[in-house]
């Protein structure tokens, strides 16, 4: 796997995994029960954004090592899975 393709599944790996992140530990302005004129009710109340930015990066390391592991050593291959060999190679 080159430089930029490692890059590439970084980032996509941890653009994913903060998208998942992102509702974890959430408290609406509603529930907080202080709702800032001008916003949605359900906006939230205190993002951590940073926290949050923290653990998708140390949560999309360990996914990003694992993938890189599986294409670089070859642990996986599109020979292994059944449905993607070709017609003619079976």
């Amino acid at each position: 796997m080159g430089f930029m393709s490692s890059i590439v599944l970084f980032a996509t790996i941890w653009a994913v995994v903060f998208f998942m992140v992102l509702p974890v530990g959430m408290v609406s302005q509603a529930d907080d029960g202080d709702v800032v004129p001008g916003t949605p009710a359900s906006a939230p109340a205190n993002a951590q954004i940073l926290r949050k930015m923290a653990w998708t990066t140390v949560i999309a390391i360990v996914v990003f090592l694992i993938a890189w592991s599986i294409i670089t050593f070859r642990l996986i291959t599109l020979d292994d899975i059944p449905f993607f060999t070709p017609p003619s190679a079976r």
